[in-house]
This record gives C-alpha cells, structure tokens and sequence, in this order.
C-alpha cells in the first residue's frame, strides 16, 4: 500500500470515527424491583431514602405493585400461587411507621440528578406490561350505597393477547393500562404527604389518559425530585367512581428527564393527540378553575393567543373532564385540547 492510499484510508477511518462518536448514545436503562427496600408504602416525603440514583434522561424499567394484601386477594379467590412474592415480602416486612399514612405501594424514590426546586420533571412513558394475568375492583367510591357489602372484591382476568378482561359476559373492557401515582417529593414543610390525593406533586392522579406514548411533566419542589410510580390500573374510566379501576401490577419503561426551561405550578401532560392540564382540590369549583386556567395560561404562553382568546378556545374546543372523584378529601379535574386544530 502506498503512502498515498495509506493516508486516504486512515483519514476515512478517523471522519468515521468522528461519525461514529457524534451519534447519541442510548440512555442507560436502570432496572428497579419492588422489594422491602425500593417501596415508599403510602407516601410521598422529601425526606424518604432515594431507592436509585440516575442522571437526567435515564430511563428506569420499574415493577409495580397493586394495591391490595396477600389475606385480601385470597379472601377473593386468588391462588397463593399467583400472589407475587414481593407483595408478600413488603407487606410481612414494611410496618409501623415505615407505612402511611396512605396506602398505596410505590416504587422509588429515584433521585434524578440534576433536579432542583423550580425546575419540572419530564416522565415520558415508553412501556407498560402487565406482571400478572389478573386485576381487581372493589366497591365504595362516590356513592357506596349501590354497593352489596355481601360481595368481595371482583377478580377480572387479564387477556393479554386481545388486551381485554371479560366483565360478565357479553360485556368487554378494552384494557389500556396507566400508572395511576406518578409523582415527586411535596415541599418539606408538607411532611410526609398521604399517597393517596393528588396534588401539585402529582402523585395519585388516576388520570387513564397517561398511557404508553404519553408525557407527564410536574414541578420539582426538592433536590432530586424523588420521582415515585404505582398503582397499576388495567383500565379505568373518568372519575374511578367506586374506587378503584381494575387494579393490577404492571412493569413500566419511564424515561425521566430534567427541564430547567419548564416553570410549572400544576401537573400537566401531552399524548400523541392531546395538551392536558390538571389540577385538584377538596372544593370541585376550585379544581376546576384551577384546570381551565392552567389551559388558558398554557394557550397564551406557546400558541401566541392573548388569554381572552385562549379562553375562548377552550370553550370552543377544549374537553373538561372528572379526572377522579374518590381519593378523598381531594377531586381531580383535567382539560383536554386536542393538537389536531393546530395546523
């Protein structure tokens, strides 16, 4: 090989190295068990122990947990051999104070690095897989007096390959699985915050449109964020009315990353067709104002619209929904604006 061609070869092969390196790396995938040490049981706490520490734009592959016991799923016929050892293990193990005072099982928290109070935490979820065959539902809710205090919990199998569970028959629910809780650490001079209302920290927000392809984004309130996720949901409908939805564990792929160009008061969220903006109260007037301003000051901010005509747009267009009715004291209440009528 000549001195010519030695050095043509050798710089082809340095600019592919330059191509090579410039390329952007895959984010590191951090996997995340549900196990005794890894759980948040029934709260959201700036002070809780990070179960993982991630840089931002790493994605978790995370198990979740239903809500329920190992005494209360065989009370409704569940097999010992499908209840899931490590529901068995932080039930017999996580007690005292270690519980509360809500009781939800959450997974984390992940301290994301980077994370500052006034920054927002972008949750982008990439996959949800169901852990087990089965889910429940229960009755209570907004009106338990339709309820038959006779009849336990209601098991509904899980038809992974059609993706629906039979009611009864001749009725079918699609399943279109969501993490009911996703949030961060509250302010600390909040405590230790109940898993089981939402609030600005997001947390049980039971919002069924945050399936795969959605992006949750909630405001940071301490170093970290100490991101939180569970309360596995197979399907439930606006308002989860007597409850629960059909309650299931669920394995999740959920990328999160750091917004320093995000200023946020309340949640809000984007899936492939829709902006949604939410917000909760004890007073459902309140929650409502709160969710229709938080669209209008969304519509003035990014499409160039002054607030009298953002206001008018949701009117027009807008979706004013119940996010969830029952996760006492607080209501949830959510505006959808679908992107199809910006063209």
């Amino acid at each position: 090989m000549n001195t010519l061609v030695r050095c043509f070869v050798a710089s082809c092969l340095a600019g592919f190295a330059v191509v090579l390196s410039a390329q952007p790396r895959a984010p590191k995938t951090h996997r995340l068990e549900a196990t005794p040490n890894t759980v948040a049981y029934g709260y959201y706490w700036s002070e809780a122990k990070p179960a993982l520490r991630i840089a931002s734009g790493e994605i978790i592959d995370v198990d979740t947990l239903l809500t329920n016991n190992p005494t209360g799923l065989g009370r409704a016929g569940v097999p010992p051999e499908k209840i899931q050892e490590s529901l068995k293990a932080i039930v017999t193990e996580v007690t005292g104070d270690r519980r509360g005072p809500g009781g939800h099982i959450l997974t984390g928290p992940v301290y994301v690095d980077g994370a500052e109070p006034g920054d927002a935490l972008e949750v982008k979820i990439l996959g949800i897989d169901f852990a087990i065959d089965y889910g429940y539902n229960g009755c209570s809710g907004f009106i338990p007096s339709n309820c038959d205090r006779s009849v336990g919990l209601k098991i509904l199998a899980l038809d992974k390959k059609t993706m629906t569970a039979a009611f009864m028959p001749g009725i079918v629910i699609p399943l279109k699985p969501f993490f009911g809780s996703m949030g961060v650490a509250p302010a600390p001079e909040l405590g230790r915050v109940s898993s089981n209302p939402p609030g600005k920290h997001a947390g049980n927000l039971d919002n069924r449109e945050l399936v795969v392809g959605s992006t949750l984004y909630i405001p940071v309130f301490v170093p970290g964020a100490l991101f939180e996720i569970g309360d596995g949901h197979a399907a439930q409908g606006d308002g989860e009315v007597d409850q629960t939805a059909i309650e299931t564990s669920l394995r999740g792929r959920v990328q999160l990353t750091v917004r320093k160009d995000m200023k946020l008061t309340w949640p809000r969220a984007e899936t492939a067709t829709d902006y949604i903006s939410m917000a909760s109260d004890e007073d459902l007037k309140i929650a409502t104002t709160l969710a229709v301003q938080e669209m209008v000051d969304f519509l003035a901010a990014t499409k160039k619209l002054t607030k009298h005509q953002a206001y008018q747009l949701v009117s027009i267009a807008g979706h004013v929904a119940i996010t969830q009715l029952v996760d006492r004291p607080v209501v949830g209440v959510h505006v959808k604006m679908p992107k199809s009528i910006f063209k």
